[in-house]
Protein backbone atom coordinates (compact mmCIF):
# COMPACT_ATOMS: atom_id res chain seq x y z
CA UNK A 1 0.00 0.00 0.00
CA UNK A 2 1.22 3.55 -1.22
CA UNK A 3 1.88 5.96 1.77
CA UNK A 4 -1.23 7.67 0.23
CA UNK A 5 -3.64 4.74 0.70
CA UNK A 6 -2.20 4.59 4.18
CA UNK A 7 -2.91 8.29 4.62
CA UNK A 8 -6.65 7.19 3.65
CA UNK A 9 -6.91 4.49 5.27
CA UNK A 10 -7.08 7.10 8.77
CA UNK A 11 -8.49 9.91 7.61
CA UNK A 12 -11.93 11.00 8.51
CA UNK A 13 -12.31 13.87 5.95
CA UNK A 14 -8.79 15.74 5.77
CA UNK A 15 -7.77 15.18 9.43
CA UNK A 16 -5.08 12.27 10.18
CA UNK A 17 -6.07 10.43 13.18
CA UNK A 18 -4.75 7.05 14.20
CA UNK A 19 -4.95 5.19 17.22
CA UNK A 20 -4.07 1.64 18.70
CA UNK A 21 -5.88 0.21 22.09
CA UNK A 22 -3.23 0.54 24.91
CA UNK A 23 -4.47 -2.21 27.08
CA UNK A 24 -5.46 -5.61 27.08
CA UNK A 25 -9.45 -6.17 25.27
CA UNK A 26 -12.14 -7.54 27.51
CA UNK A 27 -15.12 -7.96 25.30
CA UNK A 28 -18.66 -8.46 25.76
CA UNK A 29 -21.25 -9.48 23.72
CA UNK A 30 -25.24 -9.07 24.03
CA UNK A 31 -28.33 -10.30 21.89
CA UNK A 32 -26.81 -13.74 20.61
CA UNK A 33 -27.17 -17.66 21.17
CA UNK A 34 -24.20 -19.33 22.73
CA UNK A 35 -23.10 -20.27 19.33
CA UNK A 36 -22.62 -16.47 17.76
CA UNK A 37 -21.18 -15.74 20.96
CA UNK A 38 -18.81 -18.27 20.54
CA UNK A 39 -18.71 -17.14 16.62
CA UNK A 40 -17.62 -13.39 17.89
CA UNK A 41 -15.46 -13.86 20.27
CA UNK A 42 -13.50 -16.01 18.47
CA UNK A 43 -12.83 -13.52 15.78
CA UNK A 44 -12.38 -10.93 17.98
CA UNK A 45 -9.50 -13.68 19.88
CA UNK A 46 -8.03 -13.86 15.78
CA UNK A 47 -7.98 -10.35 14.99
CA UNK A 48 -6.23 -9.49 18.75
CA UNK A 49 -3.61 -12.29 17.76
CA UNK A 50 -2.84 -11.42 14.67
CA UNK A 51 -2.10 -7.78 16.17
CA UNK A 52 0.03 -9.74 18.77
CA UNK A 53 -1.71 -7.36 21.76
CA UNK A 54 -3.54 -8.57 24.53
CA UNK A 55 -7.12 -10.02 26.15
CA UNK A 56 -7.92 -10.03 29.52
CA UNK A 57 -10.64 -11.80 31.92
CA UNK A 58 -11.05 -8.14 33.20
CA UNK A 59 -10.35 -3.70 32.63
CA UNK A 60 -9.65 -2.95 36.44
CA UNK A 61 -11.48 0.98 35.03
CA UNK A 62 -14.85 -0.71 33.19
CA UNK A 63 -15.32 -4.23 33.78
CA UNK A 64 -15.08 -5.04 30.06
CA UNK A 65 -14.02 -2.37 27.25
CA UNK A 66 -15.37 -3.70 24.49
CA UNK A 67 -19.30 -4.04 24.12
CA UNK A 68 -21.01 -5.47 21.45
CA UNK A 69 -24.53 -5.32 20.78
CA UNK A 70 -27.05 -7.24 18.57
CA UNK A 71 -30.13 -5.93 18.30
CA UNK A 72 -34.05 -5.56 15.86
CA UNK A 73 -34.59 -1.87 16.64
CA UNK A 74 -32.78 0.95 17.82
CA UNK A 75 -35.63 1.85 20.63
CA UNK A 76 -34.18 -1.42 22.24
CA UNK A 77 -31.33 0.09 23.55
CA UNK A 78 -32.00 2.70 26.08
CA UNK A 79 -34.20 0.11 27.80
CA UNK A 80 -30.49 -1.54 28.69
CA UNK A 81 -30.10 -0.69 32.19
CA UNK A 82 -27.19 1.62 33.00
CA UNK A 83 -26.19 1.84 29.41
CA UNK A 84 -27.03 5.71 29.33
CA UNK A 85 -24.48 6.43 32.05
CA UNK A 86 -21.99 4.86 29.16
CA UNK A 87 -23.08 6.60 25.92
CA UNK A 88 -23.82 10.21 25.90
CA UNK A 89 -27.33 11.46 24.82
CA UNK A 90 -28.38 7.79 24.13
CA UNK A 91 -31.97 8.25 23.10
CA UNK A 92 -31.57 10.83 21.38
CA UNK A 93 -28.87 9.08 19.37
CA UNK A 94 -30.79 6.43 19.01
CA UNK A 95 -33.51 8.60 17.40
CA UNK A 96 -31.07 10.09 15.22
CA UNK A 97 -30.04 6.67 14.18
CA UNK A 98 -33.14 4.80 13.49
CA UNK A 99 -34.36 8.15 11.53
CA UNK A 100 -31.36 7.29 9.36
CA UNK A 101 -32.09 3.95 8.89
CA UNK A 102 -28.37 2.82 10.11
CA UNK A 103 -27.73 -0.41 10.79
CA UNK A 104 -24.39 0.30 12.88
CA UNK A 105 -23.14 2.16 14.92
CA UNK A 106 -19.39 2.55 17.02
CA UNK A 107 -17.89 4.90 19.47
CA UNK A 108 -14.28 4.59 20.33
CA UNK A 109 -13.02 5.94 24.01
CA UNK A 110 -9.45 7.66 24.57
CA UNK A 111 -6.81 7.33 27.45
CA UNK A 112 -4.84 10.34 28.14
CA UNK A 113 -2.08 8.88 25.69
CA UNK A 114 -4.77 9.28 22.65
CA UNK A 115 -5.45 5.08 22.68
CA UNK A 116 -8.05 3.33 22.48
CA UNK A 117 -9.79 2.41 25.68
CA UNK A 118 -13.15 1.58 25.13
CA UNK A 119 -14.78 0.63 22.12
CA UNK A 120 -19.00 0.48 22.00
CA UNK A 121 -20.44 -1.83 19.10
CA UNK A 122 -24.20 -1.50 18.09
CA UNK A 123 -25.42 -3.83 15.05
CA UNK A 124 -29.20 -3.30 14.17
CA UNK A 125 -29.92 -6.50 12.81
CA UNK A 126 -32.03 -5.49 9.54
CA UNK A 127 -31.73 -7.57 6.31
CA UNK A 128 -28.50 -6.48 4.97
CA UNK A 129 -26.89 -7.51 7.82
CA UNK A 130 -29.25 -10.75 9.07
CA UNK A 131 -28.22 -12.16 5.16
CA UNK A 132 -24.51 -12.31 5.97
CA UNK A 133 -23.19 -15.49 7.26
CA UNK A 134 -22.02 -15.13 11.20
CA UNK A 135 -18.36 -15.51 10.50
CA UNK A 136 -17.70 -12.77 8.06
CA UNK A 137 -19.67 -10.24 10.12
CA UNK A 138 -18.36 -11.25 13.24
CA UNK A 139 -14.24 -11.06 11.22
CA UNK A 140 -15.18 -7.90 9.95
CA UNK A 141 -16.17 -6.15 13.17
CA UNK A 142 -13.40 -7.48 14.84
CA UNK A 143 -11.31 -6.02 12.42
CA UNK A 144 -13.05 -2.48 12.58
CA UNK A 145 -12.74 -2.18 16.46
CA UNK A 146 -9.61 -3.07 16.35
CA UNK A 147 -7.85 0.52 15.34
CA UNK A 148 -9.44 3.77 14.35
CA UNK A 149 -10.01 3.40 10.92
CA UNK A 150 -11.13 6.16 8.73
CA UNK A 151 -13.05 6.66 5.69
CA UNK A 152 -11.07 5.82 3.72
CA UNK A 153 -10.08 2.09 4.71
CA UNK A 154 -9.48 -0.62 2.23
CA UNK A 155 -12.09 -3.98 2.22
CA UNK A 156 -12.03 -5.56 5.00
CA UNK A 157 -12.88 -9.05 3.72
CA UNK A 158 -11.62 -10.93 0.76
CA UNK A 159 -12.28 -14.69 -0.37
CA UNK A 160 -9.48 -17.21 -0.20
CA UNK A 161 -9.23 -20.59 -0.35
CA UNK A 162 -12.93 -20.68 -0.54
CA UNK A 163 -13.79 -18.98 2.32
CA UNK A 164 -13.78 -15.32 3.92
CA UNK A 165 -10.49 -13.98 5.10
CA UNK A 166 -9.25 -10.74 6.03
CA UNK A 167 -8.10 -8.77 3.16
CA UNK A 168 -4.17 -8.85 2.74
CA UNK A 169 -4.32 -4.90 3.42
CA UNK A 170 -6.20 -5.03 6.67
CA UNK A 171 -4.55 -7.73 7.91
CA UNK A 172 -1.11 -6.06 7.06
CA UNK A 173 -1.91 -3.02 8.24
CA UNK A 174 -2.80 -4.30 11.42
CA UNK A 175 0.31 -6.25 11.97
CA UNK A 176 2.06 -2.69 11.09
CA UNK A 177 0.23 -0.80 13.66
CA UNK A 178 0.22 -2.85 16.92
CA UNK A 179 4.81 -2.53 16.05
CA UNK A 180 5.58 -1.82 19.94
CA UNK A 181 8.34 1.35 18.37
CA UNK A 182 4.84 3.38 16.74
CA UNK A 183 3.01 5.57 19.28
CA UNK A 184 -0.50 3.79 20.19
CA UNK A 185 -1.88 7.48 18.65
CA UNK A 186 -1.01 10.21 16.63
CA UNK A 187 -2.48 12.82 14.41
CA UNK A 188 0.82 13.16 12.18
CA UNK A 189 0.38 11.97 9.29
CA UNK A 190 4.33 10.96 9.00
CA UNK A 191 3.39 7.60 10.97
CA UNK A 192 1.75 6.22 7.40
CA UNK A 193 5.03 6.52 6.01
CA UNK A 194 5.80 4.30 8.99
CA UNK A 195 3.32 2.22 8.13
CA UNK A 196 4.08 1.51 4.70
CA UNK A 197 7.96 1.01 5.48
CA UNK A 198 6.71 -2.28 7.93
CA UNK A 199 4.17 -3.43 5.40
CA UNK A 200 6.63 -3.60 2.75
CA UNK A 201 9.31 -5.28 5.04
CA UNK A 202 6.75 -7.92 6.16
CA UNK A 203 5.96 -8.48 2.39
Amino acid sequence: MTPEAITAAFSQGAAFHFARWGRPIVPVVFGVDDATLSTVKGAIEAVVTLARHKMAETDPELGANLMVFFFRDWEELPAVPNLDRLIPDLGPLCTRLAAQDAHHYRLFRFDDQGAIRACFTFLRMNSALAELPAEDLALSEAARMILLWGEGAPAFLAQGGGKTLLSPEISALIRAAYDPVLPVATRDPVQAHRLGARVSLAR
